[in-house]
């Protein structure tokens, strides 16, 4: 895992309307998900509308806990710290991996079905999302097929069905923007 918190900068604009830094720190939810050798997630920001408004000063919309999906109308961008994949992952039940998910408000994302699934963390949001590898690296587990990113590659991830396997022994971290979609009637499950 790595051990540098994820630094947000927020600009604003004073009294005056002249541009400001509002807030300069630390992101302030961070939380590791699936135990200790789960992913953590540091909330950087999320809008709630699109176009999103932009007033003098407001600060980011009130949110509770970790949310995988962006939400509905918005965005979303985190930072995700994910350690190399734990030997006991193969073992998971489609229950376990349900559970797992439930634990970001998505249970019903998850599509591990058991015997014959890719990986147990197979899942799919009605989202697009843009993900840059940052350090280290993942592999991309698709229905069919899979790639290695590294640092510098950009995923773009349109609704699919999808997981990630750091097989690389060291931590990844990874930003994903995140923002609200919608599935075509011929992509509905």
């Amino acid at each position: 895992m790595s051990s540098r918190s994820v630094r947000r900068v927020v600009t604003g604009h004073d009294s005056e309307g002249r541009a400001i830094i509002q807030e300069d720190g630390a992101v302030p939810r961070v939380r590791q998900i699936g135990g200790e050798t789960g992913p953590v997630f540091s909330e950087v920001w999320n809008t709630r509308a699109t176009p999103a408004p932009i007033d003098a000063s407001s600060g980011e919309p009130e949110e509770e806990g970790i949310t995988l999906a962006a939400p509905k109308n918005g965005t979303r961008i985190r930072v995700l710290d994910i350690p190399p994949d734990d030997p006991e992952l193969a073992n998971k039940t489609p229950e376990e991996a349900r559970a797992h998910f439930e634990e970001i408000g998505a249970g019903d994302a998850s599509s591990h079905s058991g015997e014959g699934s890719r990986h147990a963390h197979m899942h799919r949001t009605e989202t697009i999302d843009y993900g840059i590898v940052l350090e280290g690296e993942l592999v991309l587990i698709m229905d069919e097929g899979e790639t290695t990113v590294r640092p510098g590659d950009i995923v773009i991830q349109r609704g699919t069905n999808h997981s990630w396997a750091n097989r690389s022994g060291t931590n990844c971290r990874i930003a994903f923007i995140l923002i609200d979609g919608k599935f075509d009637e011929t992509l509905k499950s």
